[in-house]
């Protein structure tokens, strides 16, 4: 298991590595920069532009420098724990993120454990109930919400909480704890408003989810060593537990490698939807501005979170089916 994790691991390294030059290469394929688009913005509303000073600015940041070696710059400072200098905020990238990174981790994670606890059961039962009102009924909601995309589904609530409520769901937190440290109150009142983007971003992963492990689930009960099972006398619940179902979760522990971009995405447009204070409304206005250090930042933060639930789901996938594992050294 160790050699496993250890192979595991150090693929995340030049897997990292390529994402960083695409993220890199992408943020520049653009024409201009961030001092081109800032001095056309100043002259359509009439102001006056000193092209020598924008040139000077440019040098003193590199930006003169062959693509390569601002790649290789941004590299080693990355590593270095320096993420660079944003422009349109005038501060460290580090300084400007601030909490915004870890609240889309939070996001993120509480959107993936509530796909899992609520994906898990209505799969199972949609299996084992196959064709009852009960399986009928979660179908049509399944396929309901794989068919609704997550921003729509931020308006409809947004638009029922103040037509029938008359109050705003908008925000991650009371306004009055924006821009403020962490405090108790603080932690208490986003975990008031966090159930609401969790459920909004979840939906479509869930029902996707649900989905696929009820039709992994049904295959695996129509195979023999079920029938066997069941006509050696052992009990439904622990012939379903010990056989199928433990087959039906490789795919299930795998679809964390795809969930994850999912949600992150997902994330991106329910943020400027709910006006959340996370990385998607920031990464959208620094891809604009073609603040190419933030965007790049926040990039690699999303990429790099896709990559550790990649590996988290390799391992655990490791740890259920050893024949993973096994398998993969004796290729070897």
């Amino acid at each position: 298991m160790l050699g496993y994790v250890t192979r595991r691991i150090l693929v995340m390294i030049p897997t990292l590595i390529v994402i960083s030059a695409l993220v890199f290469i992408i943020i520049q394929l653009p024409p201009g920069d961030y001092f081109t688009t800032y001095m056309n913005e100043l002259q359509s509303q009439g102001e006056a532009v000193d092209p020598a000073k924008l040139e000077f600015i440019k040098q003193q940041y590199g930006f003169d420098k062959p693509m390569i070696e601002q790649y290789f710059a941004w590299l080693t400072g990355m590593l270095q724990g320096d993420f660079g200098y944003s422009f349109e905020f005038s501060r460290p990238v580090s300084e400007v993120v601030g909490d915004r990174l870890w609240l889309s981790f939070v996001v993120s994670f509480t959107t993936i454990l509530f796909t899992w606890i609520v994906a898990f059961p209505i799969g199972v039962y949609s299996a084992v109930r196959q064709y009852s009102i009960g399986d009928y009924t979660l179908t049509f909601f399944g396929f309901l919400g794989l068919a609704t995309p997550n921003f729509l589904l931020a308006l409809v609530l947004q638009y029922a909480a103040y037509i029938w409520f008359d109050t705003s769901i908008g925000g991650l937190m009371d306004p009055k704890f924006i821009d403020q440290g962490w405090t108790l109150e603080k932690t208490l009142s986003i975990l008031e408003h966090l159930w609401i983007p969790v459920i909004v971003i979840g939906t479509s992963g869930t029902a996707g989810m649900i989905r696929r492990l009820r039709a992994n689930l049904l295959d695996e009960l129509h195979k023999q060593y079920v029938v066997t099972a069941r006509a050696k006398g052992l009990p439904p619940g622990k012939a379903l537990v010990k056989y199928p179902l433990r087959m039906a979760l490789n795919p299930f522990i795998a679809d964390i490698g795809n969930l994850l971009p999912e949600v992150i995405s997902g994330a991106a447009i329910v943020s400027i939807v709910l006006s959340l204070p996370t990385t998607g409304p920031m990464l959208l206005n620094a891809l604009q501005s073609q603040d190419m250090y933030l965007a790049g930042s926040f990039l690699m933060f999303l990429a790099t979170l896709t990559v550790i639930g990649t590996l988290l789901s390799d391992l655990a996938l490791g740890m259920l089916d050893p024949r993973i594992r096994l398998g993969e050294g004796s290729a070897k």
